[in-house]
């Protein structure tokens, strides 16, 4: 029963918010598998007191077309020193059926 978090101790903001924390090399994995869905990586950062509301700020434009995990890397990063309080999440929009085919929080604020 160790291994069963309690629900209200630690605030959920994405669905990886269940599992343990991603070591840098699971998140380029993530990242990776939004780049061979073809789903344009997007990021976003908001306050954590904010975190539950339905809008983020968004961090420049989308990547349109972006093939390097590298690059969306170096771009979340640039972003978590520009807001470091905040928290900063990769979104994959997928273009077919217009919506997110993936989302979760890279660095959490304080």
């Amino acid at each position: 029963m160790a291994d069963i978090q309690d629900y209200n101790s630690t605030p959920k903001y994405e669905t990886f918010s269940y599992l343990p924390a991603m070591s840098p090399e699971k998140m380029r994995r993530q990242i990776a598998y939004i780049v061979s869905q073809g789903w344009n990586p997007g990021i976003e950062h908001v306050e954590p007191t904010r975190a539950f509301n339905y809008y983020w700020y968004m961090w420049k434009l989308p990547m349109f077309g972006e093939q390097s995990v590298d690059t969306i890397i170096s771009e979340l990063e640039a972003c978590h020193r520009a807001h470091p309080n905040h928290h900063v999440r990769l979104i994959g929009y997928d273009n077919y059926s217009q919506s997110q085919g993936s989302s979760f929080v890279v660095f959490r604020g304080r």
